[in-house]
């Protein structure tokens, strides 16, 4: 019978392609006078890839854009603080995230968070999202010292959900952090699939986050 619930955040509950398209044309209108010079069009494409999908953290994204485009009147702490403040506010949800977050809370199903990343820049997401109150328990990778794939943060939210990990799916987008680490616990995973990756050696696969009550039936049948 499964009693939990625990999903990644970027690219599973979080947007995060689309987020980072937002913003990152949101802050080419803001800091223009700084950017301009530069076509819209290649500073965001550059950023999107020297991003590397999230895996590159910005102190250095931003230090080769500055030094790529030779921009002088601006600094790299400047454009990272301005991340840090302003990616909350361009933060979108995946289709049907609030309907699957109710529909699991109304079965007295327990929920959790294993991300990795920043720990305030991750419950700043979390929160833009509007999320956060149905969860028992959140880990950030920062926070918690121990990142995914490491089994331990995995053995660590199974304890404060207090289920067994036969209990427990795992909700992710990434073939090797999420899926692979968390079968190598007992859970049962499910691939949020990703047009990145074709094959992934899933218990189930989903395109869409209101598919996950029926999964749920499915495993308790």
């Amino acid at each position: 019978m499964i009693k939990a619930a625990i999903f990644d955040l970027d690219g599973t509950l979080l947007n995060r392609d689309e987020s980072v398209h937002m913003f990152i044309n949101a802050q080419y209108d803001r800091l223009k006078k700084h950017v301009g010079q530069i076509p819209r069009e290649k500073y965001v494409a550059r950023f999107i890839e020297l991003d590397n999908r999230g895996y590159v953290w910005k102190d250095r994204v931003f230090q080769q854009l500055l030094h790529e485009y030779e921009i002088r009147d601006i600094t790299w702490e400047e454009l990272l603080q301005d991340y840090i403040c302003e990616f909350k506010n361009n933060c979108v949800p995946f289709p049907n995230l609030i309907n699957m977050l109710k529909e699991l809370k109304r079965r007295n199903i327990m929920l959790g968070i294993i991300t990795n990343g920043k720990g305030q820049f991750q419950m700043d997401n979390i929160k833009a999202l509007g999320i956060e109150k149905y969860f028992d328990t959140i880990l950030v990778s920062e926070w918690e010292e121990i990142r995914k794939p490491d089994p331990k943060i995995f053995i660590r939210a199974l304890d404060q959900l207090n289920v067994s990990p036969n209990q427990c799916i795992f909700v992710g987008d990434h073939p090797v952090n999420d899926v692979k680490a968390a079968k190598s616990v007992g859970i049962k995973a499910i691939w949020k699939k990703d047009l990145q990756w074709t094959t992934v050696e899933a218990d189930f696969i989903i395109n869409d986050l209101s598919e996950l009550p029926l999964i749920i039936d499915k495993i308790n049948t």
